[in-house]
C-alpha cells in the first residue's frame, strides 16, 4: 500500500464517524454498516473491491472471509493490528465477525450497539482474525 492509499483509506473513515448504522448501508449519507464503511473508505483510496450483499447481522465463515478478503487486498504478515488505513476482521462476539478501518489512533466502524460510526482510540480490544493492506488495482477485485 503506498502511504496515499493507506491515508486517504484512513480519512475517508474518519470522514464517516458520525453517520448512523444501517444494516448493508454503503453511503454515509443514509448509513453505513460494517461492510460499507470499510468498502466506502476502500473506494477512496482508490481500491476497486465487489462489496458482498445479503449478509446476516451475525455469523459469516471466518475461513472464507478471510479467503475472499486475500483476493482482493494484501493479508498482512502476523494478522496484527495493523497500520493506519488497514482493514481488520475482528471476532466481536460468537459468531460474529466484525470489519473496521485502522485509524492512527485505535479503530474507526460501524458501531450497531451505537448506531453509528464511531473512531474507537486506544488498542483493539476484540480479537483481530486478519488484517489485510488496501492496494490500488486496476483490474475487477
Amino acid at each position: 500500500m503506498s502511504a496515499e492509499t493507506g491515508v486517504a483509506v484512513e480519512r475517508a473513515a474518519l470522514a464517516a464517524v458520525g453517520s448512523r448504522f444501517r444494516l448493508h448501508g454503503r453511503a454515509a449519507a443514509t448509513g453505513l454498516d460494517c461492510v460499507g464503511l470499510v468498502a466506502l473508505a476502500l473506494r477512496a483510496g482508490g481500491c476497486v473491491v465487489a462489496v458482498p450483499t445479503g449478509y446476516a447481522l451475525r455469523g459469516g465463515d471466518p475461513v472464507a472471509v478471510a479467503a475472499w478478503l486475500d483476493r482482493v487486498l494484501a493479508r498482512r504478515a502476523g494478522g496484527d493490528a495493523g497500520a493506519a488505513g488497514d482493514v481488520l476482521m475482528l471476532r466481536t462476539g460468537p459468531a460474529q465477525l466484525h470489519f473496521a478501518v485502522r485509524s492512527a489512533r485505535g479503530i474507526v466502524h460501524a458501531d450497531a450497539v451505537l448506531k453509528r460510526v464511531v473512531e474507537r482510540p486506544g488498542p483493539v480490544a476484540e480479537p483481530v482474525l486478519g488484517c489485510w493492506r488496501p492496494a490500488v488495482q486496476s483490474g475487477e477485485a
